[in-house]
């Protein structure tokens, strides 16, 4: 709100002190008060002087009146300040004094405003209700605006709906209901796989979004745009939402609980051979090709304690062997081989030294039958896009981390990455891999701000981006390892001199043979430079990645043309991955095709004149993208 000058300036300048207020001893008697004064007298002695000045100023009691000024004296006025009240008046008690006064006058004008509201609210309220029941008027160098309080019959219950992850119709209707100012419940099936069964038996069916006020079902949101559009939806509601809601309405999600068909998972018919192996096993620190490698035990003492437990004979015991090494209960030291019988060393997977960086290891294996691949991305998509449905911006641009950490979305996030452990991810097609890989990057990125926080400087961002990993498929993955490793084909990140992977690393498997240049408008890393976050359908990713690139380049930080300049301004992060995108003309040819019509004739006119084009870079925000 933008006060006058005046006003503004009461902030600024001190009101003055009490002693300030009450005035030396040669001051005159003040408009406001009535006091024993002493005027000025040339030739007093040095002891009447001093008696003079034990005395003081006698104040009238505040609720007495005050005096008025005589007939014919004019007050003075409050435009402009006196040049001081009294001889020992100082400028700044009176300039303080003055902007004091109008600071007061200027308030009351306010307050009397608002309460003239009182006497024309009703006259008022339908003009008042199409701008949403705001009031607005002007005072002299001040804009007020009021919100009036509606006269509706205060709603005691439950509005709540059914909904699935990306569905438009779910999102209209949550839009509607925020719009509103309406607290409501959404229970989205694809969160919460048991309440699907619940949504049948309500409606018949499994169509989404159902929205129920208390138990009564309402219908879809053809029927609420009915409702809306007729003008009853405001009185169904007082008539549904008048009374308390009963108890056989749809129950709120509850955090911290499973589905009962969550709860009830098989167990790998492994897990148990590890563990009572893993006591007869020696398992010690020892010296390998001149190496020490810590908590390691041989092929030949794992065969042996196989061969004891099973009763059964060395060929028997080595193909466990290797069947654990397969489902990544053990590794070789230096991942040389699978599993033989011999002086090898291997160690299991939870006394890998990579092990306390992983954020998806709680303590120990999952020994949880591993899940499919695809099945696992698909659930961790559909929660992750619930998630941005909630405590994301309209843009997607900021998040709310606060909200995403106390929520029981990312509580379920958390819960399902631990089945990355040792799933199989060579069973994915190369669109699914793709989408697997963008999608699990950014969600790491929102689970590294929730638990180490946001980087602030260059030498923290090693440590967010290089040291915050998951445990997917029994081997280590970092953003960066992510990003560099497998989506950009083992590509050297900008200004490290290695690759992300060795070449007898097993991650080079799934690593891209071709980089596409637009997984860089996928990639989300949490900063407001960053493209807006997104998570993609394996159907339709390339669709999807160009749409995230014409969205980026739409953006002011994302593409700028300066005819008069000859000037493009282009992102950091073309410069930063150059041996993606290739030349800077073959660069400028290519962004062509995902400009809008405004950019794009800029270009063009700038390319087809044959004229040399300056091509600058712009600064990249680091800054956390919160809300």
């Amino acid at each position: 709100m933008d006060l006058p000058h005046e006003a503004r300036e009461t902030n600024k300048i001190d009101t003055g002190t009490a002693e300030e207020e009450k005035g030396g001893e040669n001051h005159c008697a003040e408009e406001n008060g009535i006091g024993i004064v002493n005027p000025p007298r040339m030739g007093r002695s040095e002891s009447e002087r001093k008696i003079v000045n034990d005395y003081e100023m006698i104040r009238p009691h505040s609720q007495l009146p005050k005096p008025e000024a005589p007939p014919g004296v004019i007050g003075r006025s409050l435009s402009l300040p006196e040049k001081f009240n009294s001889p020992t008046d100082s400028p700044a008690a009176t300039i303080g004094k003055f902007f004091r006064e109008k600071s007061n006058s200027v308030s009351e004008a306010i307050t009397k405003r608002i309460s003239s509201l009182r006497n024309d609210v009703d006259g008022d309220a339908a003009a008042a209700g199409d701008r949403g029941g705001v009031k607005e008027f002007n005072l002299v160098g001040l804009k007020v605006i009021k919100a009036l309080k509606g006269e509706g019959k205060e709603l005691k219950g439950r509005i709540s709906f059914f909904s699935r992850s990306n569905c438009r119709d779910s999102g209209a209707v949550r839009s509607f209901l925020r719009g509103r100012n309406l607290n409501f419940v959404e229970i989205n099936v694809d969160v919460y796989p048991g309440r699907e069964k619940e949504l049948r038996e309500r409606t018949g069916g499994v169509a989404v979004p159902q929205i129920f006020f208390n138990e009564k079902l309402i219908g879809g949101l053809v029927v609420l745009n009915s409702l809306r559009n007729g003008g009853l939806l405001d009185a169904k509601m007082e008539e549904i939402l008048g009374s308390k809601c009963p108890e056989d309405a749809p129950a709120p999600p509850v955090y911290g609980f499973n589905d009962a068909e969550e709860v009830v998972e098989a167990a790998d018919e492994m897990a148990e051979v590890v563990r009572v192996v893993g006591q007869r096993v020696p398992i010690q620190d020892r010296i390998m090709k001149m190496k020490f490698v810590k908590n390691c035990f041989s092929g030949a003492e794992l065969v042996e304690a196989l061969i004891h437990h099973f009763d059964c004979g060395r060929k028997k015991a080595i193909e466990i062997g290797k069947k654990m090494a397969r489902k990544h209960f053990i590794h070789h030291v230096f991942g040389e081989n699978e599993f033989e019988d011999g002086n090898h060393f291997y160690r299991f997977l939870e006394h890998e030294p990579y092990i306390p960086k992983c954020h998806n290891f709680r303590g120990m294996v999952n020994d949880r039958e591993p899940k499919s691949a695809g099945a696992v991305s698909q659930r961790l998509t559909c929660i992750m896009s619930a998630i941005l449905e909630s405590y994301a911006s309209d843009d997607r641009r900021h998040l709310d981390y606060v909200g995403i950490s106390n929520s029981e979305e990312f509580r379920r996030y958390v819960h399902l990455v631990e089945d990355l452990q040792r799933v199989n991810l060579l069973t994915l097609s190369h669109d699914e891999k793709l989408a697997f890989f963008l999608n699990l990057h950014n969600a790491m990125a929102i689970h590294a701000v929730i638990r180490i926080g946001h980087p602030g400087g260059m030498i923290d961002r090693r440590h967010f981006f290089a040291e915050f990993m998951y445990i997917i498929g029994g081997h280590p993955y970092s953003l960066s390892s992510i990003k560099n490793g497998i989506l950009r084909g083992n590509r050297r990140p900008p200004y490290v001199l290695i690759k992300p992977f060795s070449s007898g690393d097993k991650r080079l498997e799934l690593a891209f043979s071709k980089v596409n240049e637009l997984i860089h408008f996928g990639i989300w890393n949490a900063t407001r430079g960053s493209p807006s976050i997104r998570f993609f359908n394996p159907k339709g990713i390339e669709s999807e990645l160009r749409s995230a690139a014409r969205e980026y380049f739409q953006r002011d930080d994302g593409m700028q043309v300066d005819l008069a300049k000859r000037a493009v301004c282009l992102p950091r992060i073309i410069k930063w991955y150059s041996a993606d995108f290739g030349q800077e003309k073959e660069i400028l040819k290519w962004i062509m095709n995902y400009l809008d019509a405004s950019k794009a004739g800029l270009l063009t006119h700038l390319l087809s004149d044959g004229g040399s084009i300056n091509i600058i870079y712009q600064n990249y925000d680091w800054s956390l993208n919160s809300s």
